[in-house]
């Protein structure tokens, strides 16, 4: 058994910066269908629905990842004092083996 004392912080804000950004460009399609369907609903007072949807897609992946890597910043601090008064995480971890390319006793076990 293996106890994560700490983590980095900026190696868990990027990565969690990243994970968000492709949750933003998961969800950019929903919204360019969202302001698609707002503009063909014929409404004549917002003119310009189409376009907001398509800058509002082509942002998100950026906000998204932005606030990603802040939570993910903040959160790392945050699990490193609390590891501090805790113990951290515990962790079981195994040695990964390597695999020669057409093992098939490896697989079998």
């Amino acid at each position: 058994m293996y106890i994560a004392k700490s983590v980095g912080v900026l190696s868990v804000a990027k990565m969690m910066g990243l994970i968000y950004a492709c949750f933003g460009l998961i969800f950019a399609p929903i919204v360019l269908l969202i302001g698609a369907a707002g503009s063909f609903a014929g409404q004549s007072h917002v003119p310009l629905a189409g376009l907001f949807s398509v800058v509002g897609a082509m942002a998100l992946p950026l906000i998204y990842g932005t606030l990603g890597f802040i939570s993910g910043a903040i959160g790392a601090l945050l699990y490193n004092l609390c590891a501090k008064w805790m113990g951290g995480l515990e962790l079981e971890l195994e040695e990964a083996r390597r695999l020669k390319r057409f093992d098939i006793e490896a697989f079998r076990q």
